[in-house]
């Protein structure tokens, strides 16, 4: 067994390997445009110009979340999560939802940061108040989804990631006052990460960042990262959407997810699951999804689900946190998407 780790270690080090973990999804991307023109020639033309098209109206939106993200990097804005973790349970539950809901905090630190904070004794449903509600939105996104699907859908979608965090942390505060979930993590899960430092040395946040060069070179450098990551999973996104609009009868949309009541909201959710790709790349999906008969409550319900369960995210918590407490995390997350779908829908 010795002899094998070395072997696997060079074999992901090896340029083809590198590549692949570095650019997949833009290779993935090409691909698909490859695979598209050589079978229909006439729709690879339409997918790309539909794909240019796209990137040029949702700049102005790219641009606006770059900057929120890049601004909260270089400030150590995201240094404010920690002050959601002091106090009373009750409080320390909401101020924990809303930063959830609303802080830029980094997609790498979400779970380093939640097993430091279990393993340094903050209390289980504060944590999940957090977990459930981060995926779900942050300022960047909320930017996107009011300039694709409207400020309207972008609110709705900002009350149901906090709703989904107090919901999940309320529930497991009762649920820990009758004696279950006293040890949530895995066995050998310690705490560290990009995220967990923030935690445990909260930084100071200078808000006139530029007044010092460390911090100047940091906005360069987290608007590059964020630019990158944006535009790669936006493309990849607007292709499939064309892709969508292409081949997808809006009828059979309409027939699974239009149309009002209960079952277009649960099927939505169920969907969202293994077909949500990205947060950002989702928007647009939704959006022509929503334009060929989806109702707005089941686009909402496709969201949040997916946020909260795609299967990246749904492997991370698995890994990281025992058994009972993984069927808690999907359970709240399946509730809470389908209660934020029926509401929204019955709303509108």
């Amino acid at each position: 067994m010795a002899e094998i780790i070395p072997q696997r270690q060079t074999t992901m080090r090896s340029p083809v390997a590198s590549l692949w973990r570095d650019h997949r999804v833009w290779l993935a991307t090409a691909a698909l445009l490859v695979a598209v023109t050589a079978a229909d020639p006439a729709q690879g033309a339409a997918s790309l110009r539909f794909t240019l098209l796209a990137l040029i109206r949702t700049a102005p939106f790219l641009l606006l979340s770059v900057a929120v993200a890049a601004y909260a990097g270089a400030s150590g804005a995201d240094n404010l999560i920690a002050k959601a973790f002091q106090g009373a349970p009750v409080l320390m539950i909401a101020f924990a939802a809303a930063l959830g809901g609303l802080s830029p905090f980094c997609s790498c630190g979400v779970i380093p940061l939640i097993a430091a904070l279990l393993s340094m004794g903050v209390p289980l449903s504060a944590v999940m108040a957090f977990w459930l509600a981060s995926p779900v939105i942050d300022p960047s996104m909320f930017v996107l989804t009011s300039g694709l699907l409207g400020v309207e859908f972008a609110v709705a979608k900002t009350v149901a990631a906090i709703g989904l965090g107090l919901f999940g942390g309320y529930v497991t505060l009762a649920l820990l006052h009758l004696g279950f979930f006293a040890d949530p993590l895995r066995p050998g899960i310690g705490n560290g990460g990009c995220g967990g430092s923030k935690v445990r040395q909260p930084g100071a946040v200078v808000w006139r960042f530029w007044r010092e060069p460390a911090r100047h070179t940091k906005f360069g450098r987290e608007a590059g990262k964020t630019t990158l990551f944006l535009l790669k999973w936006l493309t990849l996104a607007f292709v499939l959407e064309s892709l969508m609009l292409a081949y997808v009868p809006a009828d059979l949309i309409a027939s699974f997810m239009g149309g009002s009541g209960l079952i277009p909201i649960v099927t939505a959710t169920l969907v969202g699951v293994p077909a949500y790709l990205n947060g950002y790349a989702a928007l647009p999906l939704v959006s022509g999804l929503i334009g060929q008969g989806m109702a707005p409550g089941a686009g909402l319900a496709f969201l949040v689900a997916g946020g909260v369960t795609s299967l990246p995210a749904a492997i991370a918590v698995f890994a990281l946190i025992r058994l009972p407490v993984f069927f808690l995390y999907l359970c709240y997350a399946m509730l809470g998407s389908i209660a934020a779908g029926v509401l929204f829908q019955a709303w509108l």
